[in-house]
């Protein structure tokens, strides 16, 4: 290995962590109604816990995306690492405020978060987080587009998890919200997976170079489409297949203490299709 590769491999690892701490900051800055070691520490809140984590990873998706594909010199690649970085930034926290107004919509995610401390909130935040990583992940990736490819496709993408939310709650024969404002964390880890599983699908397949909208945008969303069709088949399949004996609805809903095992089995099966569907697709 060479001493100027490893040197280079040093400066950006220094520069990522400097976004990433940046990335903290603005996610502190802009959530003033909790304090994030008080809470963690004093109160031992695990949904602020897993809500925080999952952000983290997309946001370390996010900026993984400016350095990902060929190197073009120290300092195009730290330009690209800190001006996509901060975009990523940006995105990444409107994607929060658009989980608690279009898909968490019926209450309020900080006041579950910080008052209930219900940790199925917390695994739906995470959720949208990491998708939205991914997401951006894909967006950014690649030769040949722009800030404005990467705010059209992370745009698109929200409404995918957007429209993955309303379907969610058609598929399944509870009423999600009511369950998760019932501190029933299976059905917030069932609907987290969904989620992150649609920005999986929709993000990695934004890989690769940008040449035009009119190239790129029909791809984009015949992947974003797959994924709604096959949401429900999956959850069909896991149904029949991985838990053949009992029903994922009763186990997670329908009795007097929802099967939290039975919601990671659901919210696997969700991941590992949609790594299937791009390994294969």
């Amino acid at each position: 290995m060479k001493l100027d590769t490893v040197v280079t491999g040093l400066v950006l690892i220094a520069a990522f962590y400097v976004v990433f701490f940046i990335g903290k900051l603005v996610n502190d800055l802009l959530h003033r109604e909790y304090k994030l070691n008080y809470e963690l520490v004093e109160k031992d809140n695990a949904a602020l816990a897993l809500a925080v984590v999952g952000y983290y990873f997309g946001l370390i998706l996010a900026i993984a995306g400016a350095l990902a594909g060929p190197t073009h010199g120290i300092v195009a690649d730290l330009f690209d690492l800190g001006f996509y970085g901060l975009v990523s930034i940006i995105l990444l926290n409107l994607s929060w405020f658009i989980c608690d107004k279009l898909i968490l919509y019926k209450f309020k995610i900080s006041d579950e978060l910080i008052r209930d401390q219900n940790i199925g909130t917390g695994a739906v935040s995470a959720g949208v987080s990491i998708a939205t990583g991914f997401i951006i992940y894909g967006s950014v990736q690649g030769q040949g587009g722009s800030i404005w490819t990467v705010i059209g496709f992370w745009a698109i993408g929200q409404v995918m998890l957007i429209i993955v939310g309303l379907l969610y709650d058609v598929i399944t024969p509870y009423s999600v919200h009511e369950q998760i404002e019932k501190d029933n964390v299976a059905a917030g880890v069932s609907f987290g997976g969904a989620l992150a599983s649609m920005g999986i699908i929709v993000g990695l397949a934004g890989e690769g170079d940008f040449e035009s909208w009119s190239v790129n945008l029909p791809d984009y969303l015949a992947y974003a489409l797959l994924g709604l069709i096959l949401l429900p088949i999956i959850r069909f399949l896991t149904d029949k297949i991985l838990l053949p004996s009992v029903s994922l609805s009763d186990e997670i809903a329908m009795q007097e203490k929802p099967n939290l095992g039975a919601a990671y089995i659901e919210a696997f099966s969700y991941l590992a299709a949609a790594f299937i569907i791009y390994w294969c697709v």
